[in-house]
């Protein structure tokens, strides 16, 4: 390839560069990419500095070089506010060009041209629009960055809030992205009442997935004291809090709050008022209430409730040793095994139901089914990154075969090791 031309203007010295390398007239190249050749012309020689960015993008398909190293040189040189979000806007729709996303947003905000908060206002409301959620954490991790960079906390808090809200919903990252939102109670002040209480209740359901039941009552209540209308996330909020209230063993607070639940008008609220309400006679071990609620309701609530009203169930039945009781329900798995689990509730369901089917199996003697049953629960578990409850897995493995006495076969041996470090 021929030198370059000019050190200072790159597109300058693509032009040249193809121009040598194919032996064309700015005739030929008018040709090949629409651009009149006066305009060419300037821009080879250095006339033109810095060309419209419409003009780039109509030439750099011909280029000897890549798209990406046609448009990361442009952008230093580049000052303007709106060509720069309309560069931010294409880039993000290549493959090859959306790395340099983040440059072009921290490009935007170090402009001249206008005001800090302008910018990032900008900037923050092009992101939101965005589909791309990984993206999206990139340009709000550089909105975030620059705020706290320049004192403006406005915008440190709200690109610190949109994060969160995308990165909460990693289930294997639960607990580091909930200590991420426990930054941003540092700057609720700064968020608008609609962004507090969508911050406070979407906190309160992450403290409750990973077992911060105190966490959860705190925000739910927050969210309570600022929310004025019956939405549907706050009902989910609510229903989080009365069940760390029940698993905190407060099941008068739990039945109390029910009354308040229940007042809430969606599809799911009567489902779930009633199997907390069957759970909570479990846990206060009135039996002979739960039981034929809890049956009753493994054909009449819908699917997606069946998994608990099961593990409640045998729950009951090993504690009451009613070993032919989870026999008949274990034969009907397939009717509330759930297919797709896509909420950590749901995992961690159907982590504790294989962990209570292994303990079933391992008591009846089918011992290479029961461990096979617990390492489907590790699995589960380790979907939602819940290390204890796997570590309980394996605890109730070890104590059955020290107390029955028999010998850990070499192949459970390697069957739990393997799924004991996948995750």
């Amino acid at each position: 390839m021929v030198d370059i031309k000019h050190q200072n203007n790159a597109i300058a010295d693509f032009i040249f560069q193809l121009r040598k390398e194919r032996n064309l007239s700015f005739a030929d190249l008018e040709e090949l990419t629409g651009v009149s050749r006066g305009v060419l012309h300037k821009i080879e020689i250095g006339e033109t500095k810095h060309p419209e960015y419409k003009t780039v993008k109509a030439i750099s398909p011909v280029l000897l070089v890549p798209y990406f190293q046609v448009i990361e040189g442009y952008i230093e040189n580049e000052n303007r506010v709106d060509t720069l979000l309309e560069i931010l806007a294409d880039i993000i729709t290549r493959e090859e060009t959306c790395s340099l996303a983040p440059k072009v947003a921290l490009r935007l905000l170090e402009s001249p041209n206008k005001g800090t908060e302008v910018s990032l206002e900008r900037l923050f409301n092009f992101t939101q629009s965005m589909k791309n959620d990984s993206l999206k954490v990139a340009l709000f991790e550089v909105i975030i960055q620059y705020s706290r960079g320049h004192g403006v906390m406005v915008y440190l808090a709200k690109g610190m809030l949109q994060k969160y809200l995308i990165e909460r919903l990693d289930f294997k990252r639960l607990e580091q992205t909930y200590q991420k939102g426990q930054e941003i109670l540092y700057y609720t002040d700064f968020l608008s009442r609609e962004e507090k209480i969508t911050f406070y209740f979407r906190m309160s359901l992450h403290a409750h997935n990973t077992k911060k039941y105190k966490d959860c009552i705190k925000l739910c209540n927050e969210g309570i004291n600022l929310e004025n209308r019956d939405t549907e996330l706050k009902a989910r909020a609510y229903l989080a809090m009365i069940n760390s209230y029940s698993h905190l063993k407060h099941y008068d607070t739990v039945e109390r709050y029910l009354d308040v639940f229940e007042r809430f008008e969606y599809d799911f609220v009567a489902e779930a008022a009633k199997i907390t309400r069957a759970i909570t006679k479990a846990r206060k071990k009135e039996y002979d209430i739960a039981v034929p609620l809890l049956r009753s309701y493994m054909n009449e609530l819908s699917s997606k409730y069946k998994i608990s009203v099961a593990t409640e169930l045998i729950e009951i039945y090993l504690q009451t040793k009613d070993m032919k009781s989870i026999a008949e329900l274990l034969e009907r798995e397939r009717e509330f095994l759930p297919k797709n689990p896509e909420s950590p509730h749901t995992n961690y369901g159907i982590g504790v139901y294989y962990r209570q089917k292994g303990a079933y199996q391992l008591e009846i003697g089918t011992v290479y089914e029961g461990i096979q049953s617990f390492v489907l629960s590790m699995h589960a578990f380790g979907k939602i990154n819940e290390t204890k409850e796997r570590e309980v897995c394996m605890n109730q493995i070890f104590t059955y075969f020290l107390k029955s006495n028999k010998q850990l076969d070499l192949q459970y041996v390697r069957m739990l090791k393997e799924v004991y470090n996948i995750y």
